[in-house]
């Protein structure tokens, strides 16, 4: 007996073919999901167009006003007209494979995908007698077009960002969290194309400005400020690579600036690396950047790079993100190589000894283990190896101690005693002031009472600097004002206030503990191991890396040939 076959639903959704509108928005969904994406279309389009200065102007948070003016080529009337049709390009010949394309974009899309959730008003010469303004509104193609006075060059403004799509407006961060990822974008852009002059303006103020003299240094300065400006390595390198999959290699050319080791932050956000002139977020080169630098910085810690790489070409490809933030490599692991060893040669000639900045040494800062039972208690020192390992004998076992992370331990563990009710401070007189990065800049506001709570009291000083007027100072001694950079990187990558206050607090710890290269004497070696044997966790530091190895007595007598514990 055959079942019967239901009726099909007469209301049933049928498939159709979407229309132009929704193409299109859907298009732009893809590229265009924030103010900062905005920003960064319309300077590669200035820098493909030759510009040697381009001024970047937000509002707000970037929805209600983007302008982004340069000084390059321009295009005429016909070509401005079409540039804001979809799939239009002039950066890629009719014969040229899109892999080929030697510019920062060639999609086709930036300006169209922008139209459809935005009032793009695009005012243009190409050097002729008079300019072009071009109006286009809720999808791509020109609404109006007219003759403009302007000398050569381009000007984009972008008003009423996601007017349209509210539901995308509502998605976004606050005006601050959104204005910090735009100054993050042309941050890098700034820092990997010192040739040309960059500014940003926000509500009325300059927030930095690079002088495109072609030297990092300089972007460094206008980015950052003059103490890591002044503590700069070059970097110039050729590196021969070949390819993993039997295809031709070729040269792999390193340029940039180290910032030396002396200045560290606590994420690798400030390792910027641009690939082919892109700016790219790719861990596996950031890494090969910190890998570098090997014991010349704590495993914990990052430096401050700027690296520019040129690749042999079709080596990497730009094409696998919507939105380009990402590179393929033909063989990540070499060029990652390539880089670190680029990286080790550049610093070889610099100061492999940092001067132990220890306030909260082992003499002055910690208290006395007191009554409470130490792990360690049985532990006998038996000395230093490498002035980085603190060599012990416990029972049968021979104890590796890794300085830096025993004491980080202990200071860790202390400072979130010290602070598990309201945080102790200590006044800065007179106030220190303090220079951020512009996105760090825009994040104090917005986490301006988790800074209060932490301990920072802060007064906006200048475009991008601060006057710090108290620090937290948790066992009663104070942290350096220069610390509220790594609160503020702990405050705005933290999921909650609680992980805040314990990534920085893991900051503060790393910042005084012991480094590679501090000498320990033996009752000193001593005092810090019987203080770690006291910690809650004495077996790994607040990050995560093991505080203690052990090597037990049979494994030397099985290495050593011998057929028993006792000696012969």
């Amino acid at each position: 007996m055959s079942e019967e076959r239901p009726e099909p639903a007469t209301d049933r959704p049928r498939v159709r073919r979407l229309d132009d509108a929704t193409i299109a928005s859907v298009a732009a969904g893809e590229v265009i999901t924030r103010p900062a994406d905005v920003v960064v279309e319309l300077l590669e389009n200035a820098l493909d167009a030759g510009a040697t200065r381009i001024e970047v102007v937000v509002g707000g948070d970037g929805t209600d006003r983007i302008r982004v003016r340069d000084d390059g080529l321009g295009m005429d009337r016909r070509d401005a007209e079409l540039a804001v049709e979809r799939h239009t390009t002039s950066k890629l010949a009719a014969d040229e494979p899109v892999a080929g394309g030697g510019t920062l974009g060639f999609r086709g899309e930036a300006l169209a995908s922008i139209a459809t959730v935005a009032t793009l008003e695009l005012v243009t010469n190409d050097g002729g007698p008079r300019g072009t303004r071009v109006v286009a509104a809720g999808g791509p193609g020109a609404d109006r077009v007219e003759a403009a006075g302007r000398g050569p060059g381009t000007t984009v403004t972008v008003r009423e960002l996601f007017a349209g799509t509210p539901a995308r407006r509502e998605s976004l961060g606050t005006s601050q969290t959104e204005f910090a990822r735009v100054s993050d974008s042309v941050s890098r852009y700034a820092l990997v194309r010192p040739d040309v002059a960059i500014t940003l303006t926000h509500d009325g103020t300059t927030v930095f400005s690079t002088p495109g003299t072609g030297d990092v240094a300089d972007a460094l300065l206008g980015v950052y400020d003059r103490q890591v400006a002044s503590r700069t390595t070059s970097l110039d390198a050729a590196k021969r690579i070949e390819s993993d999959a039997g295809e031709a290699g070729g040269e792999l050319t390193i340029e940039g600036a180290l910032v030396q080791p002396s200045i560290t932050r606590a994420r690798r956000d400030h390792v910027y690396v641009a690939v082919d002139g892109r700016p790219v977020r790719s861990a596996p080169l950031q890494r090969a950047v910190v890998d570098g630098y090997g014991d010349l910085i704590a495993d914990d810690r990052a430096p401050i790079a700027v690296l520019s790489l040129s690749l042999p070409p079709s080596w990497a490809d730009h094409n696998v993100h919507p939105r380009k933030r990402t590179v393929r490599l033909r063989s990540t692991a070499d060029v990652a190589d390539a880089v670190s060893g680029a990286v080790r040669d550049a610093l070889s000639t610099a100061d492999r000894r940092r001067a132990a900045d220890l306030s909260m040494d082992l003499d002055d800062a910690l208290e006395p283990a007191g009554e409470a039972d130490s792990a360690f208690d049985d532990v006998r020192v038996l000395g230093q190896f490498r002035e980085l390992y603190v060599l012990c004998e416990f029972d049968d076992e021979l104890l590796v101690v890794d300085q830096h992370a025993a004491h980080e331990r202990v200071n860790y563990e202390r400072l979130r005693g010290a602070v598990s009710g309201t945080t102790p401070t200590a006044r800065i007189d007179p106030p220190e002031s303090v220079s951020l990065t512009p996105a760090q800049y825009a994040a104090v506001e917005s986490y301006g009472e988790d800074l209060a709570a932490l301990g920072y009291d802060l007064d906006p000083f200048g475009e991008t600097t601060v006057r710090v007027r108290t620090v937290p100072a948790p066992m009663g001694r104070a942290a350096a004002p220069e610390s509220v950079r790594d609160a503020v990187d702990a405050l705005r990558h933290g999921d909650s206030p609680t992980d805040r206050r314990d990534a920085l607090l893991k900051d503060l710890a790393c910042h005084p503990s012991l480094k590679a290269g501090d000498e320990l004497s033996d009752a000193a070696a001593t005092t810090l191991v019987e203080r770690l044997g006291a910690c809650e966790n004495p077996y790994a530091c607040p990050h995560g890396r093991p505080t203690v190895l052990t090597i037990d007595e049979e494994t030397l007598v099985r290495g050593f040939g011998r057929r028993s514990t006792r000696l012969d």
